[in-house]
């Protein structure tokens, strides 16, 4: 499975549970969970919610697509 956004590592930096943003936007846990484990995604409104309650861009919630070249 192609690892699109970094929920996962943004919450465990901030030393966050699935749980805790579950109740902060009103969702399932168990869609929170999937979010996490990229089994699916969130739309781009409630990823934007979610870096709010974060207090982090919305970009640093998603993997980079720039492909870095070795010089």
């Amino acid at each position: 499975m192609k690892q699109i956004n970094r929920l996962k590592v943004v919450l465990v930096e901030q030393n966050k549970t699935g749980k805790w943003l579950a109740e902060t936007l009103e969702k399932n846990e168990a869609t929170v969970s999937r979010w996490c484990t990229n089994e699916s995604q969130p739309s781009l409104e409630t990823l934007i919610k979610i870096a709010n309650a974060l207090k982090v861009d919305v970009k640093d919630l998603l993997v980079s697509t720039i492909i870095k070249k070795d010089i």
